[in-house]
């Protein structure tokens, strides 16, 4: 069980970044308002943070 939530938190990190770090500053924009106006940013970025802990 605690393998597969590490491989889960590892995919999520692993997306997180390839969509993150590999945007433009105008992509970034765009994505943050869009999470944002969609109220996914409450709930993502908390995954997010809790995924790169546990993958680290």
């Amino acid at each position: 069980m605690a393998g597969l939530i590490q491989r889960t938190a590892q995919a999520v990190d692993d997306t997180w970044q390839s969509i993150w770090h590999r945007s433009s500053r105008a992509e970034k924009i765009v994505i943050a308002i869009a999470l944002l106006v969609t109220g996914l940013a409450i709930p993502v970025i908390p995954i997010v943070w809790i995924a790169r802990i546990v993958a680290n």
